[in-house]
């Protein structure tokens, strides 16, 4: 909360139940209603009085035209309504989100690798959607990036938001997250100052800090605008961050704007490279068309195969072609013909179209030849007398079939007669024939009764793992329960806090901040008891977040305490 002024009292809005006041900006206060139908809590935020200018009006209805056509985005907080309280100042009804912002959270510890992964690239798709419907935030931060009760982040505060062509990027904006070329003689905003404002969050979420403020050293705007001009990205302090993360970062944030991402989108995908390099599940990119540029396409060639659809007519016989064409399922589009040769790495094959009069030809493997089916008319044989299995080619037994059956073996031309071989030659052929029969008999003979012998395997040996396989967690181990029963109350100019730790274990603690609305409030405190006092500075009222931490640094979820005479 701004130390500056006490917050205005909350409008009466119909419908609508005052419940206590969130926070405190330089434009506007917002405070949490009661919706009575359909009955839900939301945050609503309330233009100044003194700020109902021309200018500012206008400039807080664009805000709330911008979010209504972008809050359909999961990852974009939702608007409800608008409009102007009896007492003539405008509103926005949006979403609540109970849960600290990423600033506060980031202040309290430094967040995940995982995390910090996830919410870049949810929010990069959120920045992706605005700068692809032609809107510019201007003012990504921690402290505008909201918590759902779903725990996914949720973009706000688009307030100083701009056509991506506009040509007025003189409005406020954050320092500790703002790009070189904003802080120019003539100041510049193009769609890759929001990448720089994306990858300096994400470094904020990692480091705890912004990325060139120097614990323990001078961190005023002079001092960050300079280093941010002028000195090198520094790298992470965590074990855990892989370089690949780093240089990611560093190049989202490259001093010249040309050398950094193209895209709130391009800077997702690097990072969705990162959870794949730390085996990690990929976040999607939440956009309404994330088709890749060519240049990507050829870039993952290696491990994309490409064939090209095989239209088949209904009345082709057979009507679903060879068995490789009714087996390719895997080809959602149609059926694919199998690999004969080319490239190992990727098989572009043109649209194939077998027309109904032409004969369907089986593929050729190697080694292979298949021959189509030979009609052979059945010979006649008396009842219980199996036919001969080896038909008699003799000049002899020729005739004999022709004078015994000829309505079936009559020729129906000349039929050349070869001399009748002697007896030896004539079973030649068939020794060689009866002596590979048994020599493949005996070869299948071994390998079954190989088969047989060989020790069968060891079902319970346990299967090799690695030291990245996740292991299932207990989702209520972990759980730390928040604060409770908290009570404010004012006493002269100090405002005193209080509240109970439901489940109290030894070594426990608390962290407590103080309520803003723009992350520019006291850093995140601890304390060993369960009060706190704070100085109003001549306000009326003020909140505070606290939390319960364990002494493994487990922390429990933020309850917001205020006070107010």
């Amino acid at each position: 909360m701004s130390s500056k002024r006490a917050p205005a009292p909350p409008p009466q809005l119909p419908g609508f139940t005052y419940q206590q006041v969130l926070g405190s900006g330089g434009f506007a206060d917002v405070y949490l209603y009661e919706q009575a139908l359909p009955r839900r809590r939301v945050a609503v935020k309330v233009l100044l009085a003194d700020k109902m200018t021309g200018g500012a009006v206008e400039q807080f209805q664009a805000e709330a035209n911008v979010m209504a056509m972008l809050s359909t985005h999961p990852a974009i907080v939702t608007i409800y309504q608008a409009g102007v309280s009896d007492d003539g100042r405008s509103y926005l009804v949006m979403e609540y989100c109970s849960k600290p912002n990423l600033q506060v959270r980031a202040r309290t510890a430094p967040i995940s690798v995982a995390e910090a992964l996830r919410v870049g690239i949810q929010v990069a798709a959120a920045v992706e959607t605005a700068h692809r419907a032609g809107i510019l935030h201007r003012d990504i931060k921690p402290a505008n990036i909201l918590v759902t009760e779903y725990n996914r982040p949720a973009l706000t505060d688009f307030g100083i938001a701009t056509t991506a062509d506009g040509t007025d990027p003189s409005a406020g904006m954050s320092i500790p997250w703002s790009p070189p070329e904003s802080f120019a003689d003539v100041p510049e905003f193009t769609v890759r100052s929001d990448v720089w404002a994306l990858g300096a969050s994400v470094y904020n979420l990692l480091a705890g800090r912004s990325p060139f403020e120097v614990p323990g050293g001078r961190n005023g705007g002079a001092d960050l605008i300079r280093r941010i001009e002028s000195e090198p990205l520094a790298r992470l302090e965590r074990p855990d961050a892989p370089a690949s993360l780093h240089l990611v970062l560093e190049r989202a944030m490259a001093k010249r704007s040309a050398d950094r991402y193209e895209s709130a989108v391009a800077f997702a995908r690097a990072l969705q490279k990162v959870q794949i390099e730390l085996a990690h599940s990929v976040t999607p990119i939440d956009i309404l068309d994330d088709s890749p540029p060519e240049e990507e396409k050829e870039e993952d060639g290696e491990l994309t195969r490409v064939r090209g659809i095989v239209s088949i007519d209904p009345q082709t016989s057979p009507a679903a072609g060879p068995t490789w064409e009714r087996s390719a399922l895997g080809n959602a589009q149609g059926f694919a013909p199998p690999d004969t040769g080319g490239s190992d790495a990727t098989a572009l094959r043109a649209p194939m179209s077998i027309p109904p009069s032409a004969p369907v030809a089986s593929p050729v493997e190697d080694g292979t030849i298949v021959r189509g089916p030979r009609a052979v008319p059945p010979a006649a044989a008396p009842y219980g007398t199996a036919p001969s299995a080896v038909p008699d080619t003799t000049q002899a037994g020729m005739a004999h079939a022709a004078a015994t059956h000829p309505a079936t073996t009559a020729p129906q031309g000349p039929v050349p007669v070869a001399p009748a071989p002697d007896g030896p030659k004539s079973r030649r052929g068939l020794w060689i024939g009866l002596a590979i029969a048994a020599a493949a008999i005996v070869v299948v003979g071994v390998v079954a009764t190989a088969s047989l012998l060989a020790p069968p395997p060891d079902e319970t040996a346990p299967e090799p793992t690695t030291s990245e396989e996740p292991k299932p967690q207990d989702p209520v181990a972990g759980f730390v329960a928040p604060p409770a029963d908290g009570r404010g109350a004012i006493s002269g100019e100090t405002a005193i806090f209080t509240w109970k730790n439901p489940d109290p274990e030894s070594g426990d603690s608390f962290v407590w901040s103080r309520v803003t609305l723009d992350g520019s409030g006291s850093d995140a405190r601890a304390v060993a008891d369960p009060t706190v006092s704070i100085d109003l500075n001549g306000e009326t009222q003020a909140c505070i977040d606290v939390a319960v931490r364990r002494a493994d640094g487990t922390v429990s979820q933020d309850s917001r305490i205020c006070a107010a005479n």
